[in-house]
């Protein structure tokens, strides 16, 4: 059975992972208010939370024993970018969901390629995960490429899942197998 108590910091060339800290909730903040982050993840800007709903949620992140959040921090500058979360775990099928979130100071710079294997590699390797699955909406190709990069697979379109205006976002359902890791190396 996975331990998903133990919060790790998990090294890579680019970032870390690791539990939160009090210091973070000002990026959360900033990347929950983000109109482009809640265009993309679905959000709406109305129904974000305070910095007091914030600083709680973040606040109980590192206690939890049923999913796996962590702050992902840029090396080069030492300052909290994002963050990568397994969560919606089911034990029965030895699976979980996956979800990230980055300010624009961590995008587009390889930061979020490195955090998610780094998290999928501690998903099949430490907690004996079978499989990782995520949605991700069609306006968002940055991310797909990323996911895919990674080793993630479409399995299917939910249509029309998201309202964006006056348009409907499909979404897609993509995600890894244990067997399928280490996804093989990216090429650009």
């Amino acid at each position: 059975m996975p331990d998903f108590s133990i919060k790790p910091v998990l090294t890579g060339q680019r970032v870390i992972l690791r539990p939160f800290t009090d210091a973070d909730v000002p990026v959360f903040l900033e990347a929950i208010a983000d109109p482009e982050v809640a265009r993309l993840t679905g959000s709406h800007p109305e129904d974000a939370p305070d910095e007091e709903r914030t600083r709680a949620w973040y606040g109980t992140r590192n206690s939890q024993d049923d999913r796996l959040d962590l702050a992902v921090v840029d090396r080069a500058s030492g300052e909290c970018v994002g963050e990568v979360v397994l969560n919606e775990w089911d034990p029965a099928n030895r699976s979980c969901n996956f979800r990230t979130l980055f300010v624009a100071a961590g995008r587009d710079r390889g930061l979020g390629t490195e955090a998610i294997r780094l998290i999928v590699g501690y998903g099949f390797e430490r907690l004996d995960l079978h499989r990782i699955a995520l949605e991700v909406y069609a306006h968002n190709p940055r991310a797909r490429h990323v996911y895919e990069k990674v080793g993630f697979v479409a399995e299917g379109v939910l249509r029309q899942a998201l309202r964006d205006g006056d348009a409907w976002i499909d979404a897609t359902v993509m995600s890894i197998l244990a067997h399928e890791w280490p996804a093989p190396a990216p090429t650009e």
